[in-house]
């Protein structure tokens, strides 16, 4: 198990190889959850994740001999991205084996800080096993993701951050799932400060940890798809899970709702990017799974690679349930003009016109019939009712 030391030694080591995030403290977060909330931005890093700490840490740790042969390592994208830069950047050859659905946005990061990516299996754990094949077939050094002490004091560097950057710390939330993170910020902060809270947020999809924590044992969950994807690990090792139990004083989990609703908070009030499982610590403490009302709080936006198509949605998503836009659709007889005065009234009614779409062959009414659904931006769900009441009035009849 690692101590405080590893920890120091691998601060020393990274030294200004790795750039010190920002902790700003957020006043609207703040107060909408009654607590002194603050924002460690490790999705500011060079290859958008913590996960750099560890890598270049136990890279730090090869021989010349070992430097020679090359490393590989198995990731669903992160992880991949910080040993393929750290990797080039000490003038090392990496080999990564990513599953076949990492989004590409991440699979292209990695080939471009150097790495060659292999695609393989729709799973990490199908990934990890092609990446111990191919280790031993090629006898490249394997750069774990999470189940290493080295990789683990790396990413433990972030607690003593921490402490430097927000005085008087009461809590600490971090996304878990391999639990390296988790692990080494603990040991840096118990080790420091006892008194220090330590929270872990999983994905409910795929709770690796609060399985393991749970049992007293690893256990290995059925594979589940979460927009949390950097941290969908099925089971983590017995080396994290030994130091959750000793360090960390609970782990909760949130849904693919709550996780969404957070990465859209952080874009909106924060003016920050965060995947999934960057928002995973937030999202926790948005829906009040946390027992820390009027403490001060550090939040972990562990990450920022998230897909721009699965950001779109996720806006898109957000907006609807929200209020702030809706879905119309409206039966129209088929003759000039008709679109035009439906249009007039939704202007009047304040409503902006996102897209309109006509349906002759499937209207349901009669041949001389058109289905127009439009999306249209509002102000909220008391415009909402204010708009469909203005149609009605007008005499539309709006579809289910």
């Amino acid at each position: 198990m690692i101590e405080l030391a590893d920890i120091e030694r691998a601060r020393q080591a990274l030294g200004d190889a790795i750039y010190l995030s920002p902790c700003a403290r957020t006043q609207s977060l703040s107060e909408e959850t009654g607590c002194d909330v603050f924002l460690k931005l490790e999705n500011l890093q060079m290859t958008g994740s913590f996960k750099e700490r560890g890598a270049r840490n136990r890279l730090l740790s090869l021989d010349a001999a070992q430097r020679a042969r090359g490393v590989i390592a198995a990731s669903a994208g992160n992880h991949a991205q910080g040993v393929a830069y750290h990797a080039r950047d000490l003038g090392i050859e990496s080999t990564i084996v990513m599953p076949r659905s990492t989004p590409l946005n991440k699979v292209m990061a990695t080939r471009r800080f150097g790495g060659e990516v292999v695609l393989h299996g729709e799973s990490y754990d199908a990934a990890a096993a092609e990446a111990r094949r191919i280790a031993d077939a090629r006898d490249l050094v394997t750069i774990p993701a999470f189940d290493d002490d080295l990789v683990i004091a790396g990413q433990g560097t972030l607690g003593l951050e921490l402490l430097d950057q927000v005085e008087g710390l009461d809590a600490v939330v971090v996304p878990v799932g391999g639990g390296g993170l988790i692990g080494g910020v603990a040991v840096a902060l118990k080790e420091r400060n006892p008194a220090i809270q330590v929270f872990g947020v999983e994905a409910a999809a795929i709770a690796a940890m609060r399985s393991a924590v749970d049992a007293g044992a690893v256990t290995t969950l059925p594979a589940a798809r979460t927009i949390a994807d950097g941290i969908a690990v099925r089971a983590v090792s017995e080396r994290t899970r030994a130091l959750c139990a000793r360090y960390v004083d609970d782990v909760v989990t949130v849904d693919e709702e709550e996780l969404a609703r957070a990465v859209l908070v952080l874009i909106e009030r924060e003016k920050s990017v965060a995947e999934g499982a960057g928002a995973a610590a937030l999202a926790g403490l948005l829906q009040g799974k946390l027992p820390v009302a009027g403490k001060r709080v550090a939040l972990l936006v562990s990450g920022g690679n998230i897909d721009v198509n699965l950001l779109a949605r996720i806006i898109d998503r957000g907006l609807r349930r929200s209020g702030r836009s809706v879905r119309v659709e409206v039966a129209l007889p088929d003759v000039p003009g008709a679109l035009a005065r439906l249009l007039e009234v939704i202007a009047t009614e304040g409503a902006n016109v996102l897209s309109v779409q006509h349906d002759r062959i499937g209207a349901r009414a009669g041949v001389d019939v058109t289905s127009v659904e439009l999306v249209l931006e509002t102000r909220g769900f008391d415009h909402i009712e204010q708009l469909h009441a203005g149609l009605r009035s007008a005499g539309y009849a709006l579809e289910p």
